[in-house]
């Protein structure tokens, strides 16, 4: 069913040639009860599968202080190139980024509620400057009550970016989608992304179709530490 539906989202969208892939690779590794460190790779494309002109790298570490409750220090590298073709030179913008974040989560009946609070530090092509951003997001597991192997999921949320300098509305990212929870270690997502993007001199969307896998580690730890 899941991959019949993503052959159905890339038929769909390949009829519109100014939508874009977002591809997320995201894997995890919980150490015990509290703490886990986490890595992403990231690739986007102005077309379907074609001229991909950004990539991240990126990962950190969170500690969980309850089950409702967790922080995460990450960093990562951000790269945007200005080329017609696959990653084409020149280098548009290089930016180092580290950001601190706060998770707060809680159900209404199955539906799964979380309000992700982050704050940036970005250093773009040398240049400092600070963003915050929140994101709410729902999950709600559709053939179970819980996010075990063989539940399908649907995955809305919509996340605000802004800076502490005029304007300081810079970006609003809309997502739906569907998952699959393929294995306790293994999940898969296929969804829809639009992103609006504002400044003083240009403003506009993209659209994208979103394919994610998840990645999760056992450390084999039991012991909150």
């Amino acid at each position: 069913i899941f991959l019949f539906c993503l052959t159905m989202a890339v038929s769909v969208f390949s009829q519109e040639n100014s939508t874009g892939s977002w591809l997320i690779v995201n894997s995890q590794l919980e150490f015990n009860k509290r703490w886990e460190a986490f890595t992403e790779l990231q690739t986007r494309s102005n077309r379907l599968a074609n001229r991909f002109f950004y990539y991240e790298v990126k990962g950190g570490i969170g500690y969980k202080v309850n089950e409702n409750f967790s922080v995460l220090l990450g960093l990562g590298r951000y790269a945007t190139y200005a080329g017609e073709g696959n990653f084409s030179k020149p280098l548009d913008t290089e930016e180092f980024r580290i950001w601190q974040q706060l998770n707060l989560n809680h159900s209404i009946e199955r539906l799964k509620v979380e309000h992700r609070y982050r704050i940036e530090q970005k250093w773009m092509n040398g240049r400092y400057r600070n963003r915050f951003r929140y994101r709410l997001s729902t999950v709600l597991p559709v053939n179970d009550v819980d996010l075990k192997p063989e539940t399908f999921y649907l995955n809305v949320y919509d996340e605000v970016f802004l800076n502490n300098k005029a304007p300081h509305f810079e970006r609003n990212r809309f997502y739906a989608g569907i998952g699959y929870v393929l294995s306790p270690t293994l999940m898969a997502q296929l969804g829809y992304v639009n992103q609006y993007n504002y400044t003083l001199t240009k403003q506009g969307d993209k659209n994208f179709v979103q394919i994610m896998l998840v990645v999760q580690f056992d450390g084999g730890n039991d012991e909150e530490g």
